[in-house]
């Protein structure tokens, strides 16, 4: 830190120098901890996301890795189709990008 920073207290009004808390109520006050503690609740958050669509994936996937052999053809066929579809709908959002930029 350079300099002296004097911060006001939102919670009791009392004034702080160099603090990251309020030295009387221990609230805390420094905008840029609030900002470092609110960034890894924010990666914390999409990390669990992440964590549980791994550990459960959609239909089509769980029927790919079926051990029987008719449910698993199920499975493909359902994510081909998925996939053309997919394919289908991003050429024509391209299509008609291309047509509304002339």
């Amino acid at each position: 830190m350079s300099g002296k920073r004097i911060i006001k207290c939102t919670n009791c009004g009392t004034f702080n120098t160099n603090k990251e808390y309020c030295t009387n109520c221990n609230t805390l006050i420094s905008h840029q901890k609030k900002q470092e503690i609110k960034a890894e609740a924010g990666k914390q958050k999409r990390v669990e996301k992440a964590i549980y669509e791994k550990e459960n994936p959609n239909l089509a996937e769980r029927l790919k890795a079926h051990p029987n052999i008719i449910y698993k053809i199920a499975g493909w066929i359902m994510y081909s189709a998925i996939m053309v579809v997919s394919a289908i709908g991003a050429g024509l959002a391209w299509f008609i990008a291309m047509v509304a930029a002339g």
